[in-house]
């Protein structure tokens, strides 16, 4: 009943930017909180940046400075601007959503955690 789709990767040099939007559908009624996780090849996945339904944000020390997430509670779609791109930026990019509560029939039901399929970032040098 839920799901997230990204979009917005692609190819870049580095210094250039990319903006990753990712929206949730469904008959949804909140979202606790969206956040951004990547994974390179070899590598675990590791968090790049959440945010709260209020908009409290937090940020990886790899992100930080060059990359602003933000959220639009009204269209369920997080985004993150992401700036300065380097070589080592290059990744798979999740979207997650924590905490989302939807309704089925009558009912209203919450999930912990929802993944999109994931968008490519590749940096060139």
């Amino acid at each position: 009943q839920v799901q997230l789709v990204e979009s917005g990767g692609g190819l870049v040099q580095a210094g250039g930017s990319l903006r990753l939007s990712c929206a949730a559908s469904g008959s949804i009624f909140s979202i606790n909180a969206m956040g951004w996780y990547r994974q390179a090849p070899g590598k675990q996945r590791e968090l790049v940046a959440d945010i709260t339904r209020g908009g409290t944000t937090h940020y990886a020390d790899s992100g930080k400075g060059r990359f602003t997430i933000s959220r639009d509670n009204a269209k369920n779609t997080v985004y993150l601007q992401m700036n300065s791109l380097e070589p080592e930026d290059t990744a798979v990019y999740y979207c997650n959503a924590e905490g989302v509560t939807y309704k089925r029939g009558s009912y209203y039901f919450t999930g912990s955690d929802y993944w999109g399929q994931g968008t490519q970032v590749t940096v060139s040098s």
